[in-house]
């Protein structure tokens, strides 16, 4: 087929026009100018075709050449992705930085994988075995701690003709043949706006395990599920997303950082290799891909790259893993819709977002879940299963909730963690409100919390979550009339609803006990808190002062629970809530005598 070259008519922005473009595809990557900076095709009229570059296009001229390149925007796929920064068309930074410095020349290309690098190499398939999409050929040792199953490529199918022995091979090494000449390596290419097919989406009854009280405890959401943490400047939203990162029970995280500060992505940058995963002792990168995307890098980039970090969560997730993605932020990438919707002059939606925006934003939440992969089995299981869990930060202009992006996202996802400025600014961490956020999961994890986690965790959640609804409306009566115009049984929910924030809702991220609570922890941390409340309400009714009963240093050594490590914290705990409960029951000896 001849290569379609076309003339550069309008540039304006990251958007430009070539003419002379007959032939080409919607979606095709196009190298635009003598650069060959990479765009992709947006729009078509006639033999005019408009692309969004994905490099800044200052200095271009009109009548520079527009190539064709054939296939739409993809990423390639195999061993050595994990421990990677990439930007948002898959450039490893690093090179970029080998070969230009500190700052990024236009025009910049770069291997995505270790071309040169071997690995070692150890098939499952056999000669003669029928083969599909999917199925394991062999395996890789990626890290020391996770196995990279190299699958048959979608949409290929075939007999084994030949495969090569155990041994050390590099990625573009053929690692098999197909009787009818297909040849396999260790990668292959996957357009990034194309989900990868599956067998059957599954319903998924294991929850996302973040080690923050306030979401697993109030509002947690499953593996394969998706939330988005919406919350003006300030709240806390990239923190949040680290401390996820961090203690999760994903086997792989995928952080990608769309049109964020590049101090913020720096940090990560800085942070993330000096950090040990919890779940195997080793570096948390040899478990993460970032891919980076700062506000001083083109717009038209940032939608190029929350397709890429799904994409690589994707084929992670279909060799059977469970892989988390963490977008920071959403918004960012729906305001690069907007500036090439304007650029096209499309006509505008609410807030000058393109109307299509909710259509994206359901067909990018669309691609997480828990499901049954496409292939045979690894490691003895029947079906392979994987999971894809997105959380994806929300920047909401004044932190507006009722702006489109927010209320878009709020329809498809399955949970809110709104982020509170109030709450922030308090130095109250993570800035969860907890009137605002919800959890659509929980009724599809009440039986696992039942079997795995401590008695009583869901009477014990509902229990918090009515308690601190009534605290609110009590707040509303104290901000008229005062709080001496209370009851003391109110008066003590109000100081209990204070306990129950300051010990259990705030975690310290500086804390090596505190940043991380286990289930156990959480679950036994609000039971000790709700028994002092029970045991002050029940002293109350017998005549004890509230004042008693607050001043009474049994309340400070419940409220320091949340300091001490999670091994062995259910002994500590319950000779702290013993030592309480004897400590009360005296005050009531003392009043009846």
């Amino acid at each position: 087929m001849a290569e379609i070259v076309g003339k550069l008519v309008r540039i304006s922005g990251p958007m430009i026009a070539a003419q002379g473009m007959t032939g080409v595809g919607m979606g095709e990557m196009v190298r635009v100018g003598k650069l060959g900076l990479l765009g992709e095709v947006i729009r078509i009229d006639g033999d005019v075709a408009y692309a969004q570059v994905y490099e800044d296009t200052a200095g271009m001229y009109l009548g520079e050449p527009v190539r064709a390149l054939g296939a739409p925007l993809s990423i390639e796929l195999g061993p050595g992705l994990l421990g990677q920064t990439y930007d948002g068309i898959q450039r490893p930074l690093i090179d970029l930085q080998r070969q230009a410095g500190d700052f990024i020349a236009r025009g910049l290309t770069s291997d995505p994988l270790d071309y040169k690098k071997t690995w070692a190499w150890t098939p499952v398939a056999q000669v003669g075995q029928d083969v599909t999409g999917g199925d394991i050929l062999g395996s890789v040792p990626e890290t020391a701690h996770l196995k990279h199953f190299v699958m048959v490529p979608p949409r290929i199918s075939g007999k084994i003709k030949e495969i090569k022995p155990a041994g050390e091979y590099t990625v573009k090494d053929v690692i098999a043949k197909l009787d009818n000449g297909k040849e396999l390596t260790m990668t292959h290419m996957w357009p990034v706006k194309k989900a990868r097919p599956f067998r059957q989406k599954l319903a998924s009854a294991v929850p996302f395990v973040t080690g923050q009280r306030v979401l697993d405890m109030l509002f947690p959401i499953t593996l394969g599920g998706s939330a988005i943490v919406p919350g003006g400047f300030g709240t806390g939203k990239t923190v949040v997303e680290q401390q996820i990162s961090k203690f999760c029970n994903a086997d792989i995280i995928i952080y990608v950082g769309c049109g964020e500060r590049g101090n913020e992505m720096a940090d990560v940058l800085d942070e993330f290799p000096h950090l040990s995963d919890p779940k195997t002792g080793g570096p948390l990168m040899n478990g993460t891909v970032l891919v980076v995307n700062t506000s001083n890098m083109p717009v038209a980039a940032r939608e190029a790259s929350v397709y890429t970090g799904i994409t690589l969560g994707e084929y992670y997730r279909d060799q059977g893993y469970s892989v988390a993605m963490m977008a920071d932020s959403t918004s960012r990438w729906a305001e690069a819709l907007r500036e090439i919707s304007s650029r096209l002059e499309e006509m505008p939606g609410e807030e000058g977002y393109p109307t299509y925006l909710s259509a994206r934003t359901a067909e990018f939440y669309e691609r997480t879940g828990r499901v049954k992969c496409f292939g045979s089995a690894v490691q003895g299981q029947e079906d392979r299963t994987g999971s894809l869990t997105l959380v994806g930060a929300v920047s909401p202009a004044g932190g507006d909730f009722s702006e489109p992006v927010t209320q878009n996202s709020m329809r498809v996802s399955g949970g809110l963690w709104a982020l509170d400025a109030k709450l922030a600014y308090s130095r109250h961490y993570p800035s969860v409100n907890w009137n605002l956020s919800y959890s659509l999961y929980f009724k599809e994890l009440e039986p696992w919390f039942r079997a795995n986690a401590p008695a009583g965790w869901g009477e014990r959640r509902q229990q918090a979550i009515d308690l601190l609804q009534r605290d609110t409306e009590l707040q509303e009566i104290v901000q008229l009339v005062g709080p001496d115009a209370l009851q003391d049984q109110e008066r003590l929910l109000l100081e209990f609803a204070r306990m129950l924030k300051e010990s259990f809702l705030q975690q310290n991220a500086y804390s090596d006990d505190d940043a991380y609570s286990s289930l156990e922890k959480t679950g036994h941390l609000l039971d000790a808190l709700l028994s002092f409340y029970e045991a002050a309400g029940a002293a109350l009714r017998v005549g004890v002062q509230l004042n008693t009963v607050l001043a009474h240093p049994s309340r400070e050594q419940i409220s320091r629970l949340r300091e001490l490590n999670s091994t062995g914290f259910i002994e500590k705990k319950k000779k702290v809530v013993d030592d309480m409960k004897a400590a009360i029951e005296g005050l009531k000896q003392a009043v009846a005598a």
